[in-house]
């Protein structure tokens, strides 16, 4: 991809480790059982989807207040995600191995989100 077809949320740091983060979902939720296509799956899917959506949709909001707005929004859903999992792992959908590994790929983005937050709040006063 050449760099000047780069859309500004693309350069977010926590967009890409968002995106990463829906692949990751995407590839153990298609392993759940097919009777939970609208249940837990639809959930998982839309929620990861939001911390992905939520950074691109606020950097193209002029206000700092609107953007942090948005990364809350993309933090709320990775905290859904979480339980989330935390479910799927409890109802044996997902193995210990990748509910382990789907939880570190939840901490980085979780505090660079926040991080991200408070310095739009900030800039925001």
């Amino acid at each position: 991809m050449l760099k000047e077809y780069l859309f500004p949320f693309e350069k977010l740091e926590v967009w890409q480790l968002a995106k990463e983060l829906v692949l990751a979902i995407y590839n153990v939720s298609k392993r759940f059982p097919a009777n939970e296509q609208y249940g837990l799956i639809s959930q998982i899917n839309r929620a990861v989807i939001s911390v992905a959506s939520s950074p691109a949709e606020g950097s193209s909001r002029i206000s700092q207040k609107d953007q942090a707005r948005f990364s809350q929004l993309a933090y709320a859903s990775l905290m859904e995600l979480a339980c989330q999992l935390s479910i799927a792992k409890d109802l044996g959908f997902i193995n210990e191995e990748d509910y382990e590994k789907l939880r570190r790929g939840i901490v980085v983005p979780s505090r660079k989100i926040n991080a991200l937050r408070r310095s739009q709040k900030k800039r925001a006063k």
